[in-house]
């Protein structure tokens, strides 16, 4: 009986909680929102260079002296092969990128910054610079710290899978 009420009680206050729930106390809506601000931020930043922020940030993520081989680029970035495929052509097309085979593994390649591709990283890269100066500069270290541990911690939830399983989800309900 005793777990019937426990399971009746949390029952209850999560519904409250989440038929009463303001939108921005949501952790989930207030990190949607801050990312939809930034990639929008990034992008206008991009525009006004003939690129995007999709594309400043594959150039922020190839090796500036080696080039990345384009099988390890995708899982660096955490992006499908597709999209990244799609953007890797837009690069090439503009003469920011060059594909060469790679010599230890000829089923693979290499993609290399052009030096055009090398200034559109450092327009990239001071980009971003910037955003985290103005950041710093408005928040205290404490703050900052404090926002690394959140962050940090809801990527360890999702990628140890404690967030949705299904024993969890059962005792929940």
């Amino acid at each position: 009986m005793h777990n019937f009420f426990s399971i009746y009680y949390a029952c209850i206050v999560n519904f409250y909680i989440f038929d009463t729930m303001d939108k921005n106390k949501s952790i989930d809506h207030q990190l949607r929102a801050t990312w939809q601000a930034v990639a929008k931020l990034y992008n206008e930043q991009a525009a006004k260079h003939d690129s995007t922020m999709a594309t400043a940030f594959v150039l922020l993520n190839i090796d500036y002296e080696n080039g990345t081989p384009s099988t390890a680029l995708g899982p660096l970035m955490g992006m499908e092969p597709t999209s990244l495929s799609r953007i890797l052509k837009t690069m090439e097309d503009k003469g920011a990128i060059s594909r060469e085979k790679n010599p230890e593994d000829g089923r693979s390649v290499i993609i290399r910054l052009t030096d055009y591709g090398k200034e559109m990283r450092e327009v990239s890269r001071e980009s971003v610079i910037l955003f985290n100066n103005a950041v710093i500069n408005n928040v205290t270290s404490e703050e900052l710290e404090a926002f690394f541990k959140v962050t940090s911690t809801i990527n360890k939830l999702i990628a140890d899978k404690v967030i949705y399983q299904e024993d969890k989800i059962n005792k929940a309900v």
